[in-house]
């Protein structure tokens, strides 16, 4: 069975740290782009950061670049998404989605597998 699983979210103060992992199971991510999107209440959802499979380049949305950082390991077939200098508007929940080709940023609909989600809340 195909599956992504996010995990890592949870309540953070403004200023705080959180790091999110994307375990995938039933398939590789060595052919994947991965990408993390994220959807605030009532808002759509916004791709975040995503990182290529083959040569691990990496993009970033003006609103987190210098305070997110996207890494993969292969090896544990698991993206992490590290998140320093959080604010109040990042709350939201934070999914990843696997793409069988490079990184889109700009459409969720080109991606194949999704997560459930993981909740990420920050507190002023």
């Amino acid at each position: 069975q195909v599956q992504l699983v996010e995990s890592g979210g949870g309540l953070v103060q403004a200023g705080g740290s959180l790091r999110l992992s994307c375990a995938a199971s039933g398939f590789t991510l060595d052919y994947y782009a991965i990408g993390w999107f994220r959807q605030a209440p009532g808002k759509e959802r916004k791709g975040i950061s995503c990182i290529n499979s083959s040569d691990r380049s990496t993009y970033y949305a003006d609103l987190v670049k210098g305070r997110f950082t996207i890494s993969r390991d292969n090896a544990k077939n698991t993206v992490y998404l590290q998140m320093n200098s959080l604010k109040p508007e990042d709350t939201a929940v934070y999914y990843c989605a696997a793409l069988r080709r490079r990184c889109v940023l700009s459409s969720s609909y080109e991606y194949d597998y999704w997560g459930q989600g993981t909740q990420v809340t920050v507190s002023s």
